[in-house]
């Protein structure tokens, strides 16, 4: 069986993201879609309710699951038995810097890492701007899933969801 994981901190989940694990969904039998857990960082939406927001929005793929976990991606990789790391690339800075990580990770387990350019409509996406956009009340259901848009305005301007 091919697995692949496409680790993040979907904090929130985007079109961006749900693109790249649709497309990675196609091309392997399993996909574990996983949560990165970052004890020194507050997200906006906790590790639980991003976890219900993925389940929610990927359910039309079948043979994605969703997990998270804390540490090295390759770690993980190593217990389920995953050997490919799928990344989304939005521009040259992305490279950069997924290109050192995946270096380390073939060295450090062997894990190897696959990426996926994005789709250009998503090429400016990103959950942290999506964030901004949404905190001072600009229209980002164009950019994020229904429930995810929603869960944004409820927490960032309640009394408008």
């Amino acid at each position: 069986m091919r697995r692949a994981i496409c680790p993040g901190s979907f904090d929130p989940v985007t079109n961006g993201h749900l693109d790249i694990i649709g497309r990675v969904a196609n091309l392997y039998d399993e996909v574990v879609v996983a949560v990165f857990v970052n004890q020194s960082k507050v997200g906006l939406f906790d590790v639980g309710e991003r976890i219900e927001m993925l389940t929610e929005v990927t359910r039309q793929y079948p043979n994605v699951t969703i997990d998270s976990f804390a540490g090295l991606t390759v770690d993980y990789c190593r217990a389920h038995g995953i050997s490919v790391i799928v990344k989304g690339l939005r521009a040259v800075s992305d490279f950069d810097y997924e290109l050192q990580q995946s270096q380390m990770n073939l060295g450090l387990a062997g894990v190897e890492t696959l990426f996926m350019a994005t789709n250009p409509l998503y090429s400016f996406l990103s959950s942290s701007l999506v964030k901004d956009v949404a905190k001072w009340g600009g229209d980002v259901s164009p950019h994020v899933p229904d429930v995810v848009a929603q869960r944004l305005a409820a927490r960032l301007r309640p009394g408008t969801a």
